[in-house]
């Protein structure tokens, strides 16, 4: 029988759910558990891929590419598994899928209401990301008291009937605030979030308590009192630097034994976490650190803002910097104030990044960044977009072809470097947005010598070609005999223009790698400047496939050149 824990927030937002949620099934995990998440998203989108990431956060991209909440991101990051699209379940998802139904009159004339139709959908749709796995982790976005949230607490509630409470247990993140002019920590958020969901049928079962401190038995002794849970069950989850450390944390408390008490289960094996405890000692002790500029646009925005609309490049250099005991100190570059400025700004970083992006604000600046890192052998990546100016750069100053751009920034380029291929045209004209689309994972052959090549291969990340194994990535076949590749996930439009390939190429631009479509054209992948200290360029978003304790390559390859660089 599989188990479930459900993850509900208090009163109050941002109180870290998601890294609770991934640390609980990290722990399970440690048990001899096989687990996975499940985020529920109260909000009419139907997934995430038309929400601002300024606004809502960074878009997670999956293999099988959906365009979902980035809590998945922090699941896969601490689990070390891809999770699909499936595990993100929205209310416009559930909604459009019941009415898609009526209108085929698949219901026969039945009366569609919100009980049962609505519960029953979104239990399915648990029942089917939980299929294989031994315990699943179900997050509920928002708070207790939100509208939005009672169909998901109904349908949970339904769970716990239909399964047995033995194999159904809640967990209550709530806020522990301590106001300035008292000084003293407050426990009433928490009563408020324990009557809210007992209004709804449930009692929690465990109750984790976040705060600036950690909790004190004077707290903890009412929060029992008022839940009428024994205090052994409500545990301290106070502020902590690195969110790698909450499982740790956790388990001082012996949280992973107290939620496999309420399941009715044993331990599986001994948990492990000497490579865990390696990883965050490298964070908390690191051997040196890094200034890296991340060259981005819209800096107004604030710094917390841009931190969520980029987490996964954050973290990916935080996995890198952990293996080799590298501290990266990222800070922010307004393309625009480049433009206006000039490079001089950038002297002093030891490593610049540029990321994907879209529109055209503060692109001749990151043009100008690229020419100076290349120029002045300081370590690059480019990411997406940032691979795409890497090559129109040196189309202009190297291959001098003046003016040379991308068609979705100067539609009237002489030199469409970045373009829509003929395909993605004809569907666009046709108002077939999504099929001009590169999105999820894609597999790409590697050039064997290449330093992207040298990368993968040490982190045992290139595959060997076999017809099964291809099948998921929409590889086609090599017309030379090439077997080995890598898979990346994509979400961009437009490519390099196969006919300026050879153009670069001559001018002494390595392309390393290429994914070859079903249709035969071969798409760029990897660019990289030899004699470079590391002037890499990705197409794809290498940073959705960096785990805790197994970085991204790139990012590994990335400030390994900084640390040798400036040595």
């Amino acid at each position: 029988m599989e188990k479930y824990v459900v993850v509900i927030g208090g009163v109050l937002s941002g109180v870290g759910k998601g890294i609770a949620t991934a640390s609980i099934g990290k722990i399970l995990n440690e048990y001899g558990y096989k687990t996975t998440g499940i985020k529920i998203d109260p909000y009419i989108n139907y997934d995430a891929g038309t929400l601002r990431p300024t606004e809502h956060g960074e878009v997670w991209v999956t293999n099988d590419g959906g365009e979902i909440d980035q809590d998945l991101g922090s699941y896969e990051r601490f689990l070390g598994i891809d999770i699909p699209k499936q595990n993100n379940i929205t209310t416009g998802q559930v909604y459009k899928a019941i009415i898609d139904r009526e209108r085929k009159g698949e219901y026969l004339g039945e009366t569609v209401q919100f009980i049962p139709h609505i519960p029953n959908e979104i239990k399915d749709r648990i029942r089917t990301a939980s299929k294989d796995y031994d315990i699943t982790i179900i997050e509920i976005g928002g708070t207790v008291g939100d509208y939005e949230n009672i169909p998901f607490l109904f349908a949970v509630k339904g769970m716990e009937r239909e399964f047995g409470k033995e194999n159904l247990l809640y967990v209550l993140i709530t806020y522990m605030p301590i106001p300035s002019h008292i000084g003293e920590m407050k426990t009433k958020p928490t009563q408020q979030a324990i009557k809210l969901l007992q209004e709804n049928g449930i009692i929690p079962d465990i109750i984790l308590c976040r705060g600036k401190e950690p909790l004190d038995d004077v707290r903890r002794k009412k929060i029992e009192t008022y839940a009428n849970i024994k205090r052994e069950f409500v545990i301290s989850a106070p502020d902590i630097k690195i969110v790698y450390e909450v499982p740790i944390n956790f388990e001082r408390e012996n949280l992973g034994q107290k939620i496999l008490t309420k399941l009715n289960l044993k331990s599986k094996k001994e948990p492990n976490w000497e490579k865990w405890n390696s990883q965050l000692n490298n964070l908390k002790n690191p051997s040196t650190s890094s200034r890296i500029g991340m060259v981005g646009k819209y800096l107004d925005i604030g710094e917390f803002s841009l931190r969520d609309a980029y987490v996964s490049i954050n973290e990916a250099l935080v996995h890198a910097g952990a293996t080799l005991g590298i501290k990266p100190k990222i800070e922010w570059i307004d393309s625009k104030e480049i433009e206006q400025q000039g490079t001089k700004m950038l002297e002093n970083y030891d490593g610049i990044i540029i990321p994907g992006g879209f529109g055209t604000t503060g692109i001749e600046g990151k043009i100008k960044a690229i020419q100076y890192v290349r120029e002045n052998k300081i370590p690059f990546l480019g990411l997406c977009l940032g691979m795409q100016l890497a090559a129109v750069e040196y189309a202009r100053n190297v291959c001098k072809l003046k003016g040379a751009h991308s068609e979705e920034i100067d539609s009237n380029t002489q030199y469409p470097i970045i373009t829509l291929l003929p395909s993605q045209q004809k569907a666009m004209r046709e108002s077939l947005y999504g099929g001009t689309m590169r999105l999820g994972a894609y597999a790409a052959y590697i050039k064997p010598g290449t330093l992207v090549y040298k990368l993968y291969k040490k982190e045992g990340r290139i595959k060997e070609d076999t017809k099964k194994s291809l099948e998921p990535y929409r590889l086609g076949k090599l017309s030379q005999p090439q077997t080995e590749y890598i898979i990346e996930r994509h979400r961009h439009r437009y490519e390099l223009s196969p006919e300026f390939e050879k153009t670069l190429e001559d001018a002494g631009l390595i392309f390393s790698g290429h994914h070859h479509r079903l249709d035969g054209v071969k798409l760029a992948e990897f660019l990289e400047l030899p004699e470079h200290p590391f002037f890499v360029g990705t197409q794809a978003h290498p940073e959705f496939r960096s785990r805790f304790l197994s970085p991204a390559p790139l990012f590994l390859g990335f400030l390994l050149a900084i640390k040798n660089n400036t040595k």
